[in-house]
């Protein structure tokens, strides 16, 4: 039995949750998540707490029990709290700017890279090398975040291009002289 899966979401104060029809639906500050469960898995709303538990004793709602209490946390987590992704761009010339929803990178290439922020995620440029996806959805935060690093990534000689904040790149001897 799944561990994570036995565990209750507790509900912050603030953040109204139901559940109608297989889709869980998370309203608080930060916005509204909803979400569907599979029929295999049970939810139930007692106080201020979720649980979830396992309609059917079958492998299958045993692997969906951790992924659906893990859905509905983060939905729950996001529309109170919210999650973020901070990148790095190093690179001689490299830089980021924000020109109304739009994300401009400038980053070795020829053309500016211009990026749309999708609905619900915000993109915040600090120091010209910093950015900051910030969003209620956890998964579209980490796909805008994935998307922005695309563009460039670090490569392994210099260390230039987009990483995440705090990612170790593991570094290659350049080319030995002659001797």
């Amino acid at each position: 039995m799944s561990r994570i899966g036995k565990k209750p979401i507790e509900v912050p104060q603030g953040v109204e949750v139901s559940f109608v029809d297989n889709v869980f639906t998370a309203k608080g500050p930060l916005g509204t998540e909803t979400g569907k469960v599979r029929p295999e898995i049970n939810v139930a709303i007692e106080g201020n707490q979720v649980v979830l538990t396992k309609a059917v004793d079958t492998r299958e709602a045993g692997a969906l029990y951790g992924l659906s209490r893990t859905l509905v946390a983060n939905a729950v987590t996001g529309v109170k709290d919210g999650f973020t992704k901070k990148l790095e761009i190093v690179g001689v010339g490299y830089r980021a700017a924000m020109q109304g929803n739009t994300l401009n990178l400038a980053l070795g290439y020829s053309h500016p890279v211009n990026l749309d922020a999708p609905e619900g995620v915000k993109v915040v440029v600090e120091a010209n090398t910093k950015i900051t996806v910030k969003g209620s959805n956890k998964q579209t935060v980490g796909d805008v975040a994935a998307l922005i690093r695309s563009k460039r990534k670090p490569e392994v000689y210099k260390g230039k291009g987009v990483k995440y904040e705090g990612e170790y790149i593991r570094r290659k001897a350049g080319k030995a002289g002659k001797k």
